[in-house]
């Protein structure tokens, strides 16, 4: 099964459990420090919560499409440069709880999407090469040159 996901940057993330809790009917699949994650059957949608900045406003972090095998990763990345996008691929990647393969794009707004999928859990919050649009590093606190401008950010677990 695919899922799409979402990930929102929150500023309280306690409140925002409660209130995604009430919404979808569902407590949390995973919940770390400063992160949080719905894994919801109806709609089927992975829910994506990283702690941001007290008193700043929710805003979108990613855009996630998670698949279940590395084929279907594998098979992403290929359709997305067969169709002339620029795509920027991490494997075995640790970051934000999950070791993971995935690829990366940005739409033609600068909004960061990932085919991606969890390939085991992980008791750290990890690191990655990735930085979203906005000049976040993603769970590192890196700076967007840093990283490959198709670069998104890696916090889909």
């Amino acid at each position: 099964m695919s899922r799409a996901q979402l990930a929102l940057r929150v500023s309280d993330l306690e409140a925002s459990i409660t209130f995604y809790s009430k919404l979808f009917g569902a407590e949390p699949a995973k919940r770390r420090e400063g992160y949080a994650n719905f894994a919801i059957a109806e709609p089927p949608l992975k829910l994506v919560l990283i702690e941001g900045e007290p008193g700043q406003e929710t805003r979108m972090d990613h855009l996630g499409v998670e698949v279940e095998t590395v084929d279907q990763v594998n098979a992403a990345t290929s359709r997305l440069k067969d169709a002339g996008l620029a795509t920027f691929e991490e494997n075995d990647t640790s970051c934000c709880y999950a070791l993971q393969d995935k690829v990366w794009v940005h739409g033609p707004g600068q909004e960061p999407w990932e085919v991606y999928v969890v390939r085991a859990d992980a008791d750290a919050l990890g690191k990655s090469a990735g930085a979203h649009a906005t000049g976040d590093g993603c769970c590192t606190g890196q700076a967007a040159e840093e990283a490959p401008a198709a670069a998104g950010c890696a916090c889909g677990q």
